[in-house]
């Protein structure tokens, strides 16, 4: 699948994979910040934001799809950023094809299987029907059932579009069916280590990067270093904005 990509500046390319439920604009502080120097193209990954839907969705289909998506924009070796699930994505793509992959920087999330529970945010999204009435409001009031949290609901409801075609940009369907794949790590047969620059950066308030996971990430990735973010959980990227752009500057000086 070729992925609808927003591109910014000129110089090394650099690809941007977002997180679950997000979309190629929630990483847009870092794709200005690192534009200044670079030519930064923030992918949508499949089921999210304006790139297709398709039930087939596991972590060597997405790094397909980035793979095909950097060939159809012309490009070689790549710098690969990636957040939660893109970093996972990424995380892949180096493992599968490592000649694209120049530098690897994952954000918050390691090379394992998770078990959070994500069900109750889909059946909440599920739940709510756009239409030409829904306000925001509305959709916000329904959603509390599901989602407490007023931050992630705003999150959330950034993939909810009203007006004449009220439509959730979400394959919500596509998600719900892909779940235990997305919580999964499941690297083909044979792979071997990525053995290029790699770097990890982690916030010290988030509970996605254990001891097992950082041991599954020197075994995967013996290059990666490691770097933690204070006073940040796993959106570290929208709490520390700052100290995360200085942080994948080092690493990308």
């Amino acid at each position: 699948m070729i992925l609808n990509a927003i591109q910014q500046g000129e110089g090394t390319p650099i690809l941007l994979l977002h997180g679950l439920f997000g979309a190629a604009k929630n990483l847009g502080v870092i794709a200005r910040a690192l534009a200044r120097q670079a030519r930064v193209m923030s992918l949508d990954l499949r089921n999210h934001g304006d790139s297709g839907h398709d039930a087939a969705m596991d972590y060597q289909i997405m790094a397909a799809d980035v793979a095909d998506t950097a060939a159809a924009l012309g490009l070689g070796q790549s710098i690969v950023i990636g957040h939660s699930m893109g970093g996972k994505t990424a995380m892949m793509l180096a493992l599968t094809r490592p000649a694209l992959v120049s530098r690897l920087a994952v954000l918050d999330i390691a090379p394992v299987t998770y078990n959070h529970g994500y069900d109750g945010y889909v059946a909440g999204m599920r739940a709510i029907t756009p239409t030409p009435e829904l306000t925001r409001h509305e959709a916000d009031r329904r959603l509390a059932e599901y989602v407490p949290e007023p931050p992630f609901r705003s999150f959330l409801l950034n993939n909810l579009l009203l007006g004449a075609v009220p439509r959730w940009r979400l394959g919500l369907e596509e998600i719900s069916g892909a779940m235990p794949n997305l919580l999964g790590w499941a690297p083909p047969a044979g792979t071997r280590p990525y053995e290029g620059p790699a770097t990890l950066i982690r916030g010290a308030n988030s509970n996605y990067v254990r001891e097992d996971g950082l041991a599954a990430l020197k075994t995967w990735f013996p290059n990666a270093a490691v770097e933690t973010i204070d006073n940040a959980g796993h959106w570290l990227h929208a709490e520390q904005p700052d100290h995360v752009i200085a942080a994948l500057e080092r690493f990308l000086a």
